[in-house]
């Protein structure tokens, strides 16, 4: 049975369940369908890291407190984030993955790394 590479069309030689003829074809194929389809995508993508990078900064003991002036200076969106976590207390945990902040009072903000 004759293979072809999924990315260039090339025949495969080598393992049976082999499905791209090199390591540059099986990247460029997979960079290929896991890239930004439309730049709506791309600019939230970029927020939510951006956002992310921002919090693990300021957050390097895996729990700390800043303000939101300086969050905000340093181009924090309070817009973007991952998802909510809302407590048997009733605080609600805004997160960007596994950083995330609780608004307390006199815009002061906790911020949490959660355990994975």
């Amino acid at each position: 049975m004759n293979k072809t590479c999924l990315e260039c069309g090339e025949k495969i030689v080598g393992r049976e369940d082999k499905k791209f003829c090199s390591d540059g074809c099986r990247n460029a194929y997979n960079n290929k369908i896991n890239k930004d389809s439309t730049n709506f995508m791309r600019n939230i993508n970029n927020k939510l890291r951006k956002n992310y990078r921002i919090l693990s900064e300021l957050n390097t003991e895996g729990k700390s407190k800043t303000t939101r002036a300086k969050l905000l200076s340093k181009g924090f969106d309070f817009e973007f984030f991952t998802n909510i976590l809302q407590t048997r207390t009733g605080n609600t945990y805004y997160f960007l993955y596994d950083q995330g902040y609780l608004p307390l009072e006199n815009d002061f903000y906790m911020l949490v790394k959660k355990d994975i």
